[in-house]
């Protein structure tokens, strides 16, 4: 990318901690240089306990919106001026856009992405294939089990380290979903696990998991990307599962929050190369 920042630019970003790692702005520069479009993406670290205080002044125009990733997702959406219904069933936003009059409008696009990558990585997959166990309780917990119960999910398994935080996600969430401690009966003849959680980020561990006692059918999906190939998903190929990469459910969510970021649709370009250039060039 090589363009000259005006006063008439449009400027848009991520925001999280970590977010060094993130490659929203590779995807969301490279589709503003294929559609020409005057506007550039960048990534923020806000203070840990800081967020609300520094998306609120953006808030008025400073710039045009935020992606919003851990640990901010519910912070998010506590401070939007109006938000949609997929990110207040969700309880949390990946999506803010700031409005000239001051206001702040919340999305959530996760579960749109999360969709995305499973039609896209997991042909014939079906919400009511049977239960789904999700690790985590956080902004991406709640955003991937509100899609899959809205999506059709019968039943959603919510399996996180402190259990008061997956029972009070279970009832926020409605009878569909419900708190499990993490052991065999979690995963019993599950159809599909996620990992919600930021464990195996930079290539560690991930989450513990009884790939065994799912379904021979079963998916695995990890929103961790980096590797692309995590320990999670190893862990799950080796055990028969089909696998599903987090860089998919990136690119699925980054797309309509370019076009309400930006008021166009992302161009048909081959993005998921060039992240894929960058992932292999950076290990």
């Amino acid at each position: 990318m090589n363009r000259t920042i005006t006063g008439k630019t449009l400027v848009a970003g991520v925001a999280g901690a970590p977010v060094a790692h993130s490659l929203s702005p590779l995807i969301h520069n490279a589709w503003l240089e294929a559609a020409g479009i005057d506007g550039v993406y960048v990534a923020f670290t806000p203070p840990a306990d800081g967020f609300a205080a520094f998306a609120r002044g953006l808030a008025g125009g400073a710039i045009r919106g935020l992606n919003v990733t851990v640990p901010f997702k519910e912070v998010a959406l506590d401070i939007a001026t109006r938000a949609s219904d997929r990110a207040t069933r969700a309880g949390a936003a990946n999506l803010l856009v700031f409005e000239p009059g001051g206001e702040i409008r919340a999305d959530n696009t996760d579960g749109e992405g999360l969709i995305g990558a499973l039609a896209a990585q997991a042909p014939g997959w079906r919400p009511g294939a049977g239960p789904v166990v999700i690790l985590g309780a956080g902004g991406a917990a709640r955003g991937a089990a509100a899609a899959l119960i809205a999506a059709g999910a019968g039943e959603v398994r919510l399996v996180n380290r402190t259990h008061d935080r997956a029972e009070a996600l279970a009832a926020a969430l409605g009878p569909a979903a419900r708190a499990l401690a993490a052991n065999d009966a979690a995963f019993a003849d599950a159809a599909l696990v996620v990992n919600a959680t930021t464990l195996g980020l930079g290539g560690g561990a991930g989450p513990a998991a009884a790939f065994e006692a799912m379904r021979p059918d079963a998916i695995a999906f990890d929103m961790v990307y980096r590797p692309l190939r995590t320990e999670f998903l190893d862990r799950a190929a080796r055990a028969g599962l089909r696998t599903v990469d987090g860089l998919a459910m990136l690119i699925g969510q980054a797309a309509p929050s370019f076009e309400a970021l930006f008021g166009a649709p992302p161009p048909d370009i081959d993005v998921r190369s060039l992240c894929l250039k960058a992932l292999e060039a950076q290990r």
